[in-house]
């Protein structure tokens, strides 16, 4: 019990306050306006090698096949669909009325389809424009991810469907490489994190500091709309060790869902009624319920 009160995931939003939200929406809608020519055109190796590696973990897990498969399953071919954190527009083709969001100012030329600069907590549509959308390894980079939710879930229409894939539970450890880099490369601190890491990863280690705060999170879901809680990590934007280095939370499946069901939306894709408090890391497909 004590190892999972360490580990229960207490961080939670600072959000802003209505008149900072509004004056960013207000700030990207008119970001939106510029021309194609005036965003900043391709620029360093870095980033080729960066669309590179993105596509090919894309490809590596399946992606497109796995969002065609939702886009055929719930008939949003022909429907508003959002993508948020739309990077290169990989997916931009799964739909025919597609909007594809990023923070980006710089993957503009990518599509051909719509894209709107913006940021994931302050989005600039109107209320209930979209029937379904998805995110692909983005909430992960959200420095307020329920924010983000609630800007979503307001975007979206009544019975919308949305497919979200964070990288779930993120560690602080690819922050400063400590899986890949060698023991001589760390203080004493650092040494004893790098041993940890085969039990703090291990399926008993997990199920002890996780389940435990799953039962407590499912039995206050049920008293009203709850708060997302998760853990914040400190992301390293200098340097590469390994993916989601630059992470700046670690958000937990269950949790998310149950704040999704809290709100009086349906997960299409948990087990049992409760979701189960063992979940694995697989992709979340909400319906929304206004």
């Amino acid at each position: 019990m004590v190892a999972a009160a360490l580990y229960f995931p207490y961080d939670v939003d600072t959000p802003l306050n209505a008149q900072e939200l509004e004056n960013s929406r207000r700030y990207y809608a008119e970001a939106y306006k510029q021309s194609d020519s005036e965003r900043k055109p391709p620029t360093s190796e870095y980033e080729t090698k960066f669309l590179q590696s993105a596509e090919a973990a894309a490809q590596g897990s399946h992606i497109k096949e796995q969002v065609d498969r939702f886009v055929s399953q719930y008939g949003l071919h022909d429907r508003a669909v959002i993508e948020i954190g739309s990077g290169r527009g990989y997916l931009q083709d799964a739909g025919e009325n597609y909007t594809g969001l990023d923070i980006s100012s710089n993957v503009g030329r990518f599509f051909h389809k719509k894209f709107v600069l913006g940021s994931a907590t302050a989005m600039p549509f109107a209320d209930n424009t979209f029937d379904g959308g998805w995110s692909i390894w983005v909430f992960e980079h959200v420095p307020n991810p329920e924010q983000a939710l609630g800007e979503w879930r307001r975007i979206m229409r009544n019975n919308a469907v949305i497919f979200l894939y964070p990288a779930w539970n993120c560690t602080g450890w690819p922050a400063q490489g400590y899986r890949v880099r060698p023991f001589s490369a760390f203080d004493w601190r650092g040494k004893l994190i790098k041993a940890s890491i085969p039990i703090q990863s291990s399926t008993a280690f997990k199920a002890a500091t996780r389940i435990p705060g799953r039962v407590v999170r499912d039995v206050v879901s049920g008293f009203g709309p709850t708060t997302l809680h998760y853990h914040r990590r400190e992301p390293n934007y200098t340097e590469y060790w390994e993916p989601d280095g630059d992470a700046v939370n670690g958000l937990d499946r269950h949790e998310v869902t149950l704040w999704f069901r809290s709100r009086g939306d349906e997960c299409l894709n948990c087990a049992g009624l409760a979701g189960s408090v063992v979940m694995k890391s697989d992709p979340l497909i909400i319906k929304i319920r206004k």
